[in-house]
């Protein structure tokens, strides 16, 4: 693949960013897509290195060494091809995915891997801008009916596989537009919402329809203004239903002062501002504006609220997460080719954040029911000999205060929405998440699928993306006796 000695000739080459102090002043995407001369030359890194670890690497098993080799010839229709026939929503993992098929890649034994995200972006990006992404409606009708619950990408990519197979495909959504975490979880500096958009316009020439404001469960769970659809009503109506909710059920920390307010869920800090850059009234919003902010948690869902703090105008960030510091480089011959645990730093951290590992919160302290301050102490990690298990302890006299103006506990989500899920009758295995193989993705309840995280917990866009088609062609195969969908 590629050009035969292009590893040896060429070095890897990274998407450039807008200067931190100047992106800080806006919301819109900062990285600077290669140019068609500089993705070409990355293109021809790809070594033809017999087995594609990338490829395995890739949840949606992306035919990423047949791309390049089309992107270092300039042929990017084709390539444009071949990247969607195993993605539907390249321009989101373009953005938003860490890139496990670089952590793949046989050159990233040297640590120089194919910057193969950045030749995605490219391709997509140019198919966009040539106009070759289009709808492809189906050639004819079946005549069944699925119902999709919930908008994120596992649903928007099951649907997408579904009408085009020819299924009626409806896909409620109960917040107010569709995209779900892709619309309300990712800050627009990641990825800026009219690439959802544009997205939407194509499915819905494909024949998929979109019922946002739509509760799906018990009218008494719905909140004050939605529509609301029984489980009973979807399975009288449709010959299948599809659920491919997000695992909303976030961690808590239910420490002394939990209650103060100024101690918030990440992900409702968030989901406040991308409701105001879609243009929607947020009354009393979650602000870190001349505040001193503290995030809790390491891992992406904080480092996107250390970007929107910073935004916003925040007098300080701090950032602090509960387990050790990793090393900055693994040991390859110990992890290549699987995703390595190591320190990470995003964009995000750039712009400004203090960070501390090791860290645990003993308590919040404040007044007149305001947090003021952040009580906490270093722990350190051990092996328990009779276990194998890693514990933690409190190291003496290492307890210590931050001013905090406010709080933001990012420590991940334990499960989907549970009342949705009891409201089906859908069986939850141990952890809490829906219960279906990856098969069939059906749940014990009779024409009741599901998939992304709901299915599996929280993940990565590209998982949700592969759960989504995946489950469309378990679907398809349900209702038709077989199925031509691609896995």
């Amino acid at each position: 693949m590629g050009k035969i000695t292009g590893f040896l000739e060429f070095q890897r080459v990274k998407e450039t960013y807008e200067a931190p102090l100047k992106r800080v002043r806006h919301w819109k995407e900062f990285v600077h897509t290669l140019s068609d001369a500089e993705a070409s030359q990355q293109g021809a890194r790809c070594m033809d290195c017999g087995i594609p670890f990338c490829t395995s690497g890739c949840p949606v098993n992306n035919i990423i060494p047949d791309w390049n080799d089309l992107v270092y010839r300039q042929d990017w229709r084709r390539a444009l091809e071949v990247l969607h026939s195993t993605n539907n929503f390249p321009e989101f993992t373009g953005r938003v995915c860490p890139a496990p098929c670089e952590a793949a890649c046989t050159l990233n034994i040297n640590d120089d891997a194919v910057g193969i995200k950045s030749i995605e972006h490219a391709i997509i990006d140019k198919g966009w801008q040539q106009g070759w992404v289009t709808p492809q409606p189906p050639m004819r009708k079946t005549g069944k009916k699925i119902a999709i619950v919930g908008s994120g990408p596992a649903g928007l990519a099951c649907a997408q596989q579904l009408a085009r197979a020819g299924h009626a495909v409806t896909v409620f959504e109960k917040s107010n537009r569709i995209g779900g975490l892709l619309r309300y979880g990712i800050p627009d500096f990641k990825l800026e919402k009219s690439h959802i958009d544009r997205r939407l316009v194509q499915m819905e020439a494909e024949g998929v329809a979109f019922r946002p404001s739509t509760y799906v469960g018990a009218p008494e769970h719905a909140e004050e203004g939605l529509n609301t659809r029984t489980p009973e009503s979807l399975q009288a109506e449709f010959d299948a239903v599809v659920l491919t909710g997000g695992a909303e059920t976030p961690r808590d920390l239910p420490v002394p002062g939990r209650e103060l307010r100024g101690v918030h869920y990440a992900m409702d800090f968030l989901r406040q501002q991308n409701k105001v850059g879609n243009g929607d009234r947020v009354d009393k919003q979650i602000t870190a504006k001349d505040k001193h902010v503290i995030v809790i948690g390491g891992g992406d869902t904080g480092s996107d609220c250390v970007g929107t703090s910073n935004r916003q105008g925040a007098a300080s960030v701090t950032q602090f997460e509960l387990m050790s510091k990793l090393p900055e480089a693994e040991d390859k011959a110990l992890t290549w080719p699987y995703w390595p645990a190591k320190l990470r730093s995003s964009s995000s951290h750039e712009e400004g954040c203090q960070r501390d590992w090791a860290v645990a919160t003993k308590s919040f302290e404040g007044k007149n029911g305001e947090v003021e301050k952040l009580v906490a102490t270093r722990v350190e990690w051990f092996k328990d000999p009779s276990t194998g298990q890693m514990k933690m302890r409190e190291m003496e006299g290492s307890q210590f205060e931050l001013q905090a103006d406010l709080v933001l506990l990012a420590m991940g989500f334990v499960s989907p929405v549970k009342k949705v899920l009891d409201a089906f009758g859908v069986d939850l295995d141990a952890r809490g998440n829906a219960r279906a193989d990856t098969n069939n993705y059906v749940t014990n309840v009779s024409k009741v699928f599901t998939a992304g995280d709901m299915r599996r917990g929280q993940s990565l866009v590209v998982w949700a993306i592969r759960e989504g088609r995946q489950c469309a062609r378990a679907v398809d195969a349900f209702l038709m006796g077989d199925s031509v969908l691609p896995m």
